[in-house]
């Protein structure tokens, strides 16, 4: 059947749905709403669609498509439920099961007959860690349903008037209702607040005089403070007291009425250094470092006491004979010193006795790859952007060299560009079925880096590689497995993942054989290097990306710059529609 995808963005869930719905012999083509109403007009009279689909759509569809098509919406909510910010109310109202529709589109919004619904669980994490996680396996099945429905031609749609559905409409959430009252909400009730609104739109609060966007939000177990007190930074993260206990923010959004050239989702310590000090915090120069000088970085060790609960973004734990390194960056991207942070831990790591080693294994994003947020900040971006090239590359380089022990790659996210290069220099790459892998640079006008000409091909063979890339299409778990990018599908919900993947090492480490596997795997890098070296490759890729940076015509800054500041770029018709159908 032929399907036209219209979405806002060509985000997490839409890339799921065209990945999945392709994975069924679909032909599968996309058009962004975000371009306009007559960009969507056009793409229905050239693709002629049996069917449109809604997976994620912030305007409404023209009202002559919807009448002459059948269009179905996903709406972030149960049957009945209707309005614009469904998953930021069952949040902020604590609800421990939610839902998802799938509804015929019509004038009224969240209004039109259900094709499909479905629930789902609402663990303590980010919205946009639940969307893509929980919300997204129930959203993915009621479309997969609701298609199979439409392609059967028997289904009758259930009409919102029927007894059974209780319909609520809920108002947009606003910033009045996020707003944290520092003196008098308990640490529990900051973190719904922020967790809320991690990724869009933030908290707005005030720092140092400046009003800003908090972003995400984890709990300290020891540090505490005067109400609304800035008490540390750690790994770009600011700590900020509550009433009774303190918070960790890893993320800040200036405004964009503040007049600061980069009003978009930075490290948050980042963002305060350039800040003017509170009064009496001492001599110091604002803005001369990556984090403000007047407040005390307080790290932790990589391997935590059991008792502790405190947060930080990388850290080690060991079960036996396996090691475990888990990390989880906002959003999923790596800057230099993210990139520079966990290559030091994982070379911790190699000093453990272990015979495997697990690399991710948390919920939500593997990695995307280079921090295009904190690149376009920079006074250099194209210097920037080299660096932290360089330092995914370093961190890449130590993984494909490790030949004394077995590396995993656990994927409880999403991945891309980088990202996927660093999954695919360990020797297994696990992948949890949800997941959603771009191996590709295209759509930043990138060619690519961290060694994909060498690890790529290896795994799919060079006409996939080229097809990968070239072609720029997002891969379900289950097409990635069948390639050869992924060696075992962990099918779990997300809130499962890390429990499973350390059942699945244990097997690996007991595994009688391991030791002659390890041999093998020594034996195997060596010929590798003898008949051409990662440096070669390194030094191919890099002379390619380097021309992309420092070129000041090249497409990267065009695509960054409108990427990070969320700008309409690029074609209505994302490279989806290549070799779609």
């Amino acid at each position: 059947m032929d399907i036209l995808l219209v979405a806002s963005a060509f985000n997490s869930l839409s890339q799921r749905v065209y990945a999945e719905l392709s994975d069924q012999g679909h032909g599968v083509d996309v058009v962004l709403a975000s371009h306009g109403a007559d960009a969507v007009r056009a793409a229905v009279r050239e693709v002629r669609p049996e069917l449109v689909v809604a997976p994620m759509l912030k305007s409404a569809l023209p009202e002559d498509v919807w009448q002459e098509h059948t269009c179905l919406i996903v709406h972030p909510g149960p049957p009945g439920d209707r309005g614009p910010s469904a998953l930021d109310w069952a949040i902020a109202e604590e609800a421990s099961e939610w839902g998802v529709t799938v509804l015929q589109a019509e004038a009224a919004m969240d209004a039109g007959d259900i094709w499909a619904d479905g629930t789902f669980p609402v663990p303590p994490a980010g919205k946009s860690d639940l969307y893509r996680n929980e919300l997204s396996d129930a959203a993915t099945a009621a479309v997969l349903l609701a298609v199979r429905r439409f392609a059967d031609g028997s289904f009758k749609p259930r009409p919102q008037s029927d007894p059974e559905v209780r319909v609520v409409w809920r108002d947009y959430f606003r910033q009045e209702q996020r707003r944290i009252d520092w003196e008098q909400d308990d640490t529990a009730t900051v973190l719904r607040k922020l967790r809320g609104a991690d990724s869009q739109p933030g908290v707005l609060d005030e720092l140092c005089g400046r009003e800003v966007f908090l972003h995400g939000g984890h709990p300290e177990d020891r540090l505490r403070g005067r109400p609304g007190e800035l008490l540390a930074t750690r790994a770009g993260a600011v700590c900020r007291a509550t009433r009774d206990g303190a918070v960790w923010i890893p993320e800040l959004r200036p405004r964009k009425s503040s007049g600061d050239p980069a009003p978009f989702r930075r490290p948050a310590a980042s963002v305060l250094a350039g800040f003017p000090a509170p009064p009496g915090s001492g001599p110091g120069m604002p803005g001369a470092y990556d984090r403000p000088y007047w407040l005390p970085e307080i790290a932790v060790p990589l391997e935590l006491p059991p008792e502790r609960t405190t947060w930080t973004d990388i850290r080690y734990r060991q079960r036996g004979d396996v090691g475990f390194l888990s990390f989880s960056f906002p959003g999923g991207a790596m800057s230099t010193v993210h990139c520079r942070r966990l290559l030091a831990a994982y070379r911790y790591a190699l000093t453990r006795r272990t015979s495997v080693l697990v690399l991710g294994g948390a919920r939500d994003f593997f990695s995307n790859g280079i921090h295009l947020n904190v690149i376009e900040a920079s006074s250099d971006p194209a210097g920037e952007s080299w660096s932290n090239l360089v330092a995914m590359n370093d961190l890449v380089e130590a993984v494909l060299r490790t030949t004394d022990r077995v590396v995993v790659a656990a994927l409880g996210g999403n991945a891309a560009a980088g990202g996927v290069m660093l999954a695919l220099a360990a020797d297994e790459v696990w992948c949890r079925t949800g997941s959603v892998l771009n191996p590709h640079y295209r759509t930043m006008g990138l060619y690519g880096s961290e060694y994909w000409t060498y690890s790529l091909p290896r795994r799919v063979g060079a006409e996939a590689a080229e097809r990968l890339t070239s072609e720029a299409l997002p891969v379900s778990a289950a097409t990635a497995e069948r390639i050869g990018l992924v060696d075992r599908l962990v099918p779990v919900p997300g809130a499962e993942f890390a429990a499973e993947v350390e059942r699945l090492a244990a097997d690996v480490a007991g595994d009688p054989d391991l030791a002659r596997r390890i041999t093998t795997k020594a034996t195997a890098r060596h010929a590798d290097e003898l008949q051409r070296p990662l440096a070669e490759y390194r030094r191919t890729e890099l002379a390619r990306m380097r021309a992309d940076f420092f070129d000041p015509e090249a497409p990267y800054h065009a695509l960054r710059s409108a990427f990070v500041r969320k700008l309409p770029h690029g074609s209505a018709r994302p490279p989806a529609r290549d070799g779609a159908r």
